[in-house]
């Protein structure tokens, strides 16, 4: 279940919210100045980074219960199992002749001799197919009767192998590939089930794209994902990733043409992370994910380069035209009027009106004159046909140094719009680098922060971790002239599954949780504001092992919709810090307001699936202030004060 959002109201804070004149103690003085405008916040500042990494698609938000349900895997029988009844004459192969289709070409075939004794094909899913008792499953696969006679019988059953639910799929089959169906609804629940078909027959039987499917599912994609996703009010969604666009070679490089259309015509790919994925969602359920939780779509394509971190292969120059007229491609699918070419594919997928995509991104953490020389392909062409499109030009994978500072300058000086940068680091680095983008230049180009994560000792996701990333995202804020896009990365985590830590959100097949540093995303966006408001505040450095640090990092910002000034405090240490705030007297503020804090006894704290909301929000509601008066920020925590003054 998704982690509710403790909410205690009360009239007061006795402890917290404390008079201004009681001045006694105060470690700190805010002073606000909402009268003095900074930079306008870009609406689409956080956002999701979406890589089928971790089984993120595949095992995770794409519902489909059945692992390698075409037969198309590496080891083409993973996750299947097939028992004889004693007795039984039969043997099984994989074939490609006469497949479904020329992306599909793979398929099971029997040979059965006996037909008095049963063949049984089995698929557990991951970790086992998760039944709910009074939903429906639809049941679905293609099949090739040659001289089978005989029955098919599908079950649903337990771990044990006990039956909980039987259908038959007839027993007559076509000679060609027909798609056969049915509908089961489980009378009762089971966490760990197993999907059987029973073959009670002789001949030769052909069987491909078996699948399993909850009836109660979005456009294929699992309700309790999807709605963490939701919850977040993401500004914009950068997919498909991620190294995953690159391939470990081009051969298995993403290609956004290979996932639309239905499923059974999607052609499947090995994922640079170790897997195979059915591409159950691609591009399309993408650009409807977006526009479902109202983001920005920010699609990622090759450059026509695979992986350089893992040993670059390089497209010939002069071989470059078809990478650049895929973006091209894209363009009118994603945007073109229904007479065109690929306009009509998307009328033709359902969705007749433009997804007016703005943004575009060239490569992944590439770098050097071999994606210079290509990114300049892809800009020239974009540009001349479409010039409204902004185009993303990749960073290399470090945040400083010779390449990091060398992409820089070719960005500066060929009209580049926007650097895609990434940041994995320690949280004390983070903490000292929250004015990290102060210095940049406001007229060069601006910044999307594609992936960021705080990597704390042992990569686990702890509240140490989230107040690292808070601390730097109030940098993020106060430079929202240069920064206009921001992810944590990567999005999801299947445990048992995964190749990358830490992660937002983390799942198994019946469960969910958001980890602190979802909480800090979910509470941050929620409180994003419009506008940078002028704000200081006195502070005390503090040395730690022979560096230091801040005291506390805020931001302020003003919400026109709601007429409140936001006020973003992180304090990283143990120690309760004790705030005067004073809001200038030209804003008159109303004694209404919210206080939302995330915080824990130890920075070492994190959610878990036994106990996933050990560090949650908790609201408290304010009255009774004025202009000035004095907060304390607990140790070890992030706050955030909704203060009303009915307008600015």
């Amino acid at each position: 279940m998704r982690p509710s959002i403790a909410i205690s109201i009360v009239l007061f804070m006795a402890l917290l919210f404390v008079p201004a004149s009681v001045l006694v103690g105060v470690d700190h003085v805010m002073a606000v100045n909402p009268i003095n405008l900074g930079p306008v916040i870009s609406p689409f500042l956080y956002g999701v980074f979406f890589e089928d990494i971790n089984h993120a698609v595949d095992g995770g938000l794409y519902a489909e219960l059945v692992r390698n349900r075409s037969f198309e895997h590496t080891d083409r029988i993973e996750g299947w199992s097939v028992v004889l009844e004693k007795g039984c004459k039969a043997s099984f192969s994989i074939k490609s002749e006469r497949p479904v289709n020329g992306n599909n070409t793979s398929y099971l075939r029997f040979d059965i001799e006996s037909d008095d004794r049963r063949v049984i094909l089995s698929n557990d899913g991951y970790d086992g197919i998760p039944l709910v008792g009074g939903e429906s499953y639809i049941f679905s696969s293609f099949i090739r009767g040659d001289d089978y006679s005989g029955e098919i019988e599908i079950r649903l059953m337990d771990s044990q192998g006990n039956s909980i639910i039987t259908a038959s799929l007839g027993s007559k089959f076509a000679d060609l590939w027909e798609r056969y169906s049915v509908v089961l609804e489980v009378p009762e629940d089971c966490h760990d089930g197993r999907l059987a078909l029973i073959l009670k027959g002789s001949g030769l039987i052909c069987l491909d794209m078996i699948s399993l499917l909850p009836e109660r599912n979005w456009h294929g994609m699992r309700p309790d994902l999807l709605e963490m996703l939701k919850e977040l009010k993401p500004g914009f969604l950068r997919f498909p990733g991620g190294c995953l666009v690159e391939g470990d070679s081009l051969e298995n490089s993403y290609r956004w043409k290979d996932t639309i259309g239905p499923v059974e015509e999607r052609k499947a790919n090995y994922n640079l992370w170790g897997y195979n994925q059915s591409y159950g969602i691609g591009f399309f359920e993408y650009l409807i994910l977006a526009e479902y939780l109202g983001a920005e779509p920010v699609p990622i394509f090759n450059a026509g380069i695979s992986c350089q971190v893992r040993g670059a292969e390089y497209c010939s120059m002069n071989t470059m035209d078809g990478w650049v007229q895929d973006v091209l491609d894209f363009i009118e699918f994603a945007n073109g009027p229904t007479e065109s070419s690929w306009g009509a594919k998307r009328a033709e997928l359902g969705h007749p009106e433009p997804f007016n995509v703005t943004y575009i991104g060239v490569g992944n953490e590439n770098w050097g004159n071999e994606y210079h020389e290509r990114f300049a392909l892809f800009q020239k062409a974009i540009k001349d046909k479409h010039p409204e499109i902004v185009i993303l030009f990749s960073g290399p994978p470090s945040y400083e140094g010779a390449s990091f500072n060398r992409a820089w300058r070719w960005a500066r000086q060929n009209a580049v719009e926007i650097i895609d940068e990434h940041i994995y680091a320690v949280p004390e680095w983070m903490l000292r680098n929250t004015e990290r983008y102060d210095k940049y230049d406001r007229e060069g180009p601006k910044v999307m922060l594609g992936e960021y994560a705080a990597h704390e000792a042992g990569r686990r996701n702890t509240l140490q971790a989230a107040l690292a990333e808070a601390a730097l995202m109030t940098g993020l804020e106060r430079n929202s002239d240069v920064v206009i896009m921001a992810a944590y990365a990567p999005l999801f985590n299947r445990p048992g599954w995964s190749q990358w830590t830490p992660d937002l959100i983390w799942f198994d097949s019946t469960r969910v949780y958001g980890t602190p540093s979802y909480h800090v995303q979910r509470i941050f966006n929620r409180n994003l504001g419009d506008i940078i408001v002028d704000s200081s505040l006195t502070d005390e450095d503090v040395e730690v092992i022979g560096y230091w640090f801040k005291s506390l990092y805020h931001s302020c910002s003003f919400d026109y919709e709601t007429g409140d000034l936001i006020i973003k405090v992180v304090n990283p240490w143990p120690e309760d810090k004790e705030v005067l705030v004073e809001i200038d007297e030209a804003t008159k503020v109303t004694g209404k307001g919210e206080a939302t804090v995330i915080t824990s006894d130890s920075i070492f704290d994190g959610n878990t699936f036994e106990d996933p909301e050990r560090i949650v929000p908790m609201t408290t509601v304010l009255s009774d202030f004025s202009n000035r008066f004095t907060f304390s920020f607990e140790g070890n925590s992030i706050t955030v004060l909704r203060l009303n003054t009915g307008s600015l």
